[in-house]
């Protein structure tokens, strides 16, 4: 999150990020870039799999059909803009910097978000499987 505002800001003219450093080996940006199609592909995954639960599961309890798919969506946005677009900005400019890539916390907090919901779902299961 350090920078997001001036990142935030590149986002709308990355070629303002030119500006910055010299230019870093073409593979290693494709592969920053592949890495943030990578991220926005989770996203679509996690907002898809949001949708389907609010769908494909209408007599769940209120608190359980409200929740899941709330915890799915929000994670799909973290995804899409703190993961893909702000890391793959800080990604490029530490490349044209020639500093060390930076690292984050998200994916660790994003991998303990599934695991909840993942779990909470096999209890939902669980529990209508039993009734």
């Amino acid at each position: 999150m350090i920078g997001c505002p001036r990142n935030a800001r590149l986002w709308s003219a990355p070629e303002d990020v030119r500006r910055e450093g010299s230019t870093p080996d073409y593979r290693f940006s494709l592969a920053n870039e592949r890495t943030f199609l990578a991220w926005l592909r989770t996203a679509l995954a996690l907002i898809g799999g949001g949708v389907a639960v609010d769908q494909f599961m209408p007599d769940l309890y209120w608190g359980w059909r409200i929740g899941l798919p709330l915890a799915l969506l929000a994670a799909g946005v973290l995804c899409s803009l703190l993961r893909a677009v702000n890391h793959w900005m800080r990604c490029e400019r530490a490349m044209r910097r020639g500093e060390d890539l930076p690292i984050s916390r998200l994916p660790a907090v994003l991998s303990v978000l599934i695991a909840f919901v993942a779990l909470a779902m096999v209890v939902v299961v669980l529990v209508k499987w039993e009734t």
